[in-house]
């Protein structure tokens, strides 16, 4: 039985969370963190290492934001839990350090920008498409209660289909009417968009484009429910798979 921690359970995805691992046959949840609503045998502390050594955990499940991701996730390492983290935006700084903490310890870290597998699937395919295009621009969509622009899912799909490709037509236009409507510039100069609305909860659109074609690759998330079987799945590996891995392509073997 896998002996599971959650911060940030008071969040939306945090209560996703505690209920997928509570729902797992072979996984429980010992602590959680500011929960709004503790289940039965399940303890409050005020304090990650409390919990810690109150509750032996085998791995810590993070969707916080990046100050409290990084001093909880750092703690946990330390005393030799595994990571699985879902929060986005902690700087390069913080990432080495926990690496270095990974690499060092008896505890592996998984960190990924998105947990449901038709979006690990979608930066792939993405990546595998970029050399053989020209141009290409991102479109993420997300929920009006998001505060970070672009998301990390569009970050990472810049990263991978710049590292693919560095070869992308220059940008035509010489005049925007209102500023910043060609949005962001990502790596490689590729072009990445963020809308915040109501109604919606994670979706992105990356569009390619050569002579005489476009390639759209698409991916819809209508419910955090569709985060959780990549939250299971990365609570029951990250044991595996020694140091730091990001996303979730290796426990997917793609």
């Amino acid at each position: 039985m896998t002996r599971v921690m959650v911060t940030g359970a008071n969040g939306r995805m945090g209560r996703q969370v505690v209920q997928a691992v509570g729902d797992a046959p072979d996984m429980e949840v010992v602590a959680q963190a500011d929960p709004e609503i503790i289940p039965d045998g399940v303890t409050l502390f005020t304090s990650v290492e409390e919990a810690l050594a109150a509750t032996k955990p085998d791995v810590a499940v993070d969707f916080t934001i990046p100050a409290v991701a990084f001093e909880t996730v750092g703690a946990c390492l330390r005393a030799g839990v595994h990571c699985v983290v879902g929060t986005t935006g902690m700087t390069d700084g913080q990432m080495a350090d926990l690496t270095d903490l990974a690499q060092s310890g008896d505890a592996n870290l998984v960190v990924a920008a998105n947990f449901a597998v038709g979006a690990v699937l979608m930066m792939r395919f993405a990546e595998l498409a970029a050399p053989f295009f020209d141009t290409a621009e991102i479109i993420e969509l997300h929920h009006d209660q998001k505060v970070d622009a672009p998301s990390g899912t569009a970050v990472t799909t810049a990263q991978r289909m710049a590292a693919a490709s560095a070869d992308w037509a220059a940008d035509p236009t010489q005049h925007e009417v209102y500023p910043g409507a060609r949005g962001g510039v990502g790596p490689a100069g590729i072009h990445v968009h963020a809308v915040r609305m109501r109604g919606m909860v994670a979706h992105q659109e990356v569009i390619l484009g050569a002579q005489g074609q476009s390639l759209t690759i698409r991916q819809d998330s209508y419910d955090r429910a569709s985060f959780m079987p990549g939250v299971v799945l990365a609570c029951k590996r990250v044991g595996e798979f020694r140091g730091l891995t990001l996303g979730l392509d290796a426990l997917l073997g793609v």
